[in-house]
């Protein structure tokens, strides 16, 4: 029993050292040399101080600022065991609604949404969240859509906020996947610069 339990326990070790610990160092070690900012969490510094990371939406809710698609997270209610509340942008909660498209409850907030954003057609991602609860990006039509609200805050002409938007257009990842986008931390505070 001895001669096979040996080898068995030294196998184990063995690999454990390897896969556990020596290749995800290996690993860790080849992303903060080749990719700092993405290894470190694409974090967002203004002024040396973390302001939030360019992959975690956030709640812009100011009239000031544009606004990100909206949310779904959720956390546990403390009032109401068992019950969830929303807790829009909450990175701890990152999850869908699960919500389908026959759902009432579904078809109401996207009807409240549309309605709050003025006339149809607007933007899909404008009105529904995204998977995760978090998305940090929006569609070009959809920044494109709250220009004049922004500008009017601001005080400033439309043309010159449309212009920092189209600025801030990334492309499709290498040419051809996913779509167009606009990061809104980055567009938010591109529009603080542009002051």
């Amino acid at each position: 029993m001895n001669t096979m339990l040996r080898p068995a326990l030294a196998l184990v070790l063995i690999f454990t050292l390897i896969t556990g610990i020596a290749m995800p160092l290996a690993m860790t070690g080849v992303a903060q040399l080749a990719f700092p900012y993405q290894a470190n969490g694409s974090l967002v510094e203004r002024n040396g101080k973390v302001i939030g990371s360019a992959l975690i939406g956030q709640n812009f809710t100011s009239e000031r600022y544009f606004h990100p698609r909206p949310s779904a997270t959720t956390e546990a209610d403390p009032e109401q065991p068992g019950k969830t509340r929303p807790a829009p942008y909450n990175a701890a909660a990152s999850a869908a609604s699960q919500l389908g498209p026959t759902s009432e409850d579904l078809l109401a907030a996207v009807r409240e949404r549309v309605a709050a954003n003025g006339p149809a057609p607007v933007p899909a991602d404008m009105v529904t969240a995204s998977g995760s609860g978090l998305d940090p990006d929006i569609s070009p039509a959809n920044a494109l859509r709250q220009v004049a609200r922004v500008a009017a805050a601001h005080g400033m002409p439309e043309e010159r906020v449309r212009a920092l938007v189209l600025r801030q257009v990334e492309g499709r990842a290498f040419g051809l996947l996913g779509e167009p986008r606009v990061n809104v931390l980055r567009l938010n505070l591109a529009l603080d610069d542009l002051r």
